[in-house]
């Protein structure tokens, strides 16, 4: 699914989301997937992924959870 995030009328993330429906999980019924370049010119990019546990309820909330986790980590 193809997700663009705006701030300010810039976009600042732009990319394809992968939804998968989860079995046997006791919180959450799906999961959200992408590539995330690394910023590094020639290192293989990193596989993002996300549960569907709220707040997270949609490919884009996925892309936002993930890139706040990153700032509060320092990367």
């Amino acid at each position: 699914m193809p997700v663009q995030d705006v701030f300010g009328g810039q976009t600042i993330w732009q990319g394809s989301v992968e939804v998968f429906n989860l079995t046997g999980h006791p919180k959450a019924k799906k999961a959200y997937a992408w590539l995330d370049p690394d910023g590094e010119e020639h290192a293989a990019a990193k596989v993002e992924t996300i549960l569907e546990i709220p707040p997270v309820d949609s490919p884009l909330s996925a892309v936002w959870a993930s890139n706040i986790a990153a700032e509060m980590r320092g990367l």
